[in-house]
């Protein structure tokens, strides 16, 4: 291996294990408390040699959200492999959804339940995994509207209620807020609720 190529990998080496550590504190202190100090410190460099790899807190907390984009995009993807049914796919989807969130919930409240600023995010054009993630969505309820499967006309209202059933139910999940219906197998009660509203959204 050559220097340059050396120094490439060194330099995206030290890129993930920022990224790594930064995700670590805000999943520990949150948005607001974390520090480019803080995270310096925990992997014992200084702030600046951060600074040479994002520009500020907000840069940063934008990329480790990325991380976990890619891997729910790796995720949604990978679960309707071979699928042709409109109405499965959609359904497949919304488990490997729930599937993420409840094998990396520390993750999940990071990217869509902890308050945070999101300017980077609505600016940028390279929010690749986040939009790509989205459109999976649109790509599955376009679908089903496409072969009539569906009652929904609306993309939009469509990708909006369907997204935010599904949020509503993990959140409430890994927040245990669930505790209030006693010895019921929450985890059926949760597969049921998504096969009632799909039902319900079925044009029969």
């Amino acid at each position: 291996m050559g220097i340059i190529e050396r120094k490439e990998r060194d330099k995206q080496e030290m890129r993930l294990k920022i990224l790594e550590t930064a995700q670590q504190i805000f999943i520990e202190e949150g948005f607001e408390k974390a520090s480019i100090r803080a995270i310096a410190d925990r992997i014992e460099y200084s702030p600046a040699t951060i600074y040479l790899y994002f520009k500020d807190k907000n840069e940063l907390f934008f990329a480790v959200h990325e991380l976990g984009f890619e891997k729910l995009l790796e995720e949604m993807t990978k679960a309707i492999e071979g699928i042709t049914d409109p109405i499965d796919e959609l359904r497949q989807r919304g488990f490997a959804y729930m599937k993420f969130a409840f094998e990396n919930p520390e993750m999940y409240d990071l990217m869509f339940i902890q308050n945070a600023p999101m300017d980077s995010m609505k600016e940028s054009d390279s929010w690749t995994c986040g939009q790509l993630c989205l459109s999976l969505l649109f790509e599955s309820i376009q679908r089903c509207i496409t072969s009539n499967s569906i009652k929904i006309t609306d993309l939009n209202i469509g990708a909006m209620s369907i997204w935010s059933f599904m949020h509503g139910l993990v959140s409430l999940k890994i927040r245990n807020r669930f505790d209030k219906f006693g010895n019921v197998n929450i985890d059926q009660l949760i597969t049921g609720s998504v096969e009632q509203m799909i039902q319900l959204l079925k044009n029969e």
